[in-house]
């Protein structure tokens, strides 16, 4: 029984033969490319460094300490 809200059948696939398969399925990749939002602009990149960046560089992170641990 039908509401006339839901188109009555099923998409099993068994009555489809392998060019309906095919385009029912170019069908539904052109409805997602066409129904897709635009992809997200990468955000800007700052030319000059921020202060935070600035002050990270000054203060500076080393690879090894400069001295050995006391519990060495």
């Amino acid at each position: 029984m039908s509401d006339g809200h839901r188109p009555e059948g099923t998409a099993d696939g068994a009555g489809a033969d392998a060019d309906e398969a095919a385009a029912l399925a170019a069908a539904i990749e052109q409805f997602r490319r066409d129904t897709a939002p635009p992809p997200a602009k990468p955000a800007p990149v700052a030319a000059v460094p921020s202060a935070w960046q600035r002050a990270a560089l000054a203060e500076g992170v080393r690879r090894q300490p400069e001295t050995q641990p006391a519990w060495d």
